[in-house]
């Protein structure tokens, strides 16, 4: 089901990441096209803070688009920006982020494009203002809300109480923001679940491991059944056809 009718129709999108970067669109049009071609309707775009000003945002909405996917989340924090469930985050002037959702809206052309617009004000100006942006970002344009890391169920229940747009929640293990499953964030009024850190955070793992085995001079005899297959890697990596 393509994004913007899950959306639509009350569904919990889970998502494995943010899908692609803006240097990604231009200089890695292979691995782009790739994700693209299989995902066509679903792949959500992080634009982080729109790569500078209107008119980077603009290019920015306008690249994503073109190149086929089905929407972009833009955030609020100053440049450069952090990891969302980090302390010391700072966000821009309200005015100007608004005047950033605006011009993306105005400048996709088909509007099933999707825009998600996140503010990371809740860690350092607290909840109240963070709802306060995000009615304002709502107000602007947006499609999809995203408050990033409330920090209890209690604030996920009254983020999902004040908004009528569909909301997003970003699942990091171990972040300031408790863990739920699927449907027990449709419960509480999110639409949209992504899961940035859960790949690199496994993998992250399993290296420590198995290296782990290495330096302790026990070889990978222990640790062979947690691999990913010889075999089928070389047909993911596309060995067969070099």
């Amino acid at each position: 089901m393509p994004l913007h009718d899950g959306l639509r129709h009350g569904r919990v999108v889970s998502r494995p990441a943010g899908g692609c970067w803006h240097r990604d669109l231009h200089r890695h049009g292979e691995s782009r096209d790739g994700v693209l071609q299989r995902h066509p309707d679903s792949t959500i775009c992080d634009g982080d803070t729109g790569y500078g000003g209107l008119l980077n945002v603009a290019q920015t909405v306008r690249g994503y688009e073109q190149a086929g996917a089905a929407g972009i989340q833009l955030e609020d924090q100053e440049f450069p920006k952090k990891c969302g469930h980090t302390p010391g985050r700072r966000v821009i002037p309200l005015e100007d982020m608004v005047k950033k959702i605006k011009v993306a809206a105005e400048s996709r052309t088909d509007a099933n494009f999707q825009i998600i617009a996140r503010t990371d004000a809740r860690t350092t100006l607290g909840l109240d203002e963070a709802l306060r942006r995000a009615e304002a970002f709502a107000k602007a344009g947006a499609d999809v809300l995203f408050v990033e890391s409330p920090e209890s169920v209690e604030e996920l229940e009254t983020i999902g109480r004040t908004f009528d747009l569909p909301l997003l929640v970003n699942v990091i293990e171990g972040g300031r923001t408790p863990q739920f499953a699927p449907e027990e964030l449709q419960k509480l009024v999110f639409r949209l679940a992504i899961y940035p850190a859960s790949g690199f955070l496994t993998v992250a793992k399993a290296l420590k491991d198995v290296y782990g085995e290495i330096l302790a001079r026990k070889g990978t005899q222990g640790v062979v059944g947690a691999m990913y297959p010889f075999s089928e890697m070389c047909e993911l990596m596309w060995f067969p056809e070099v």
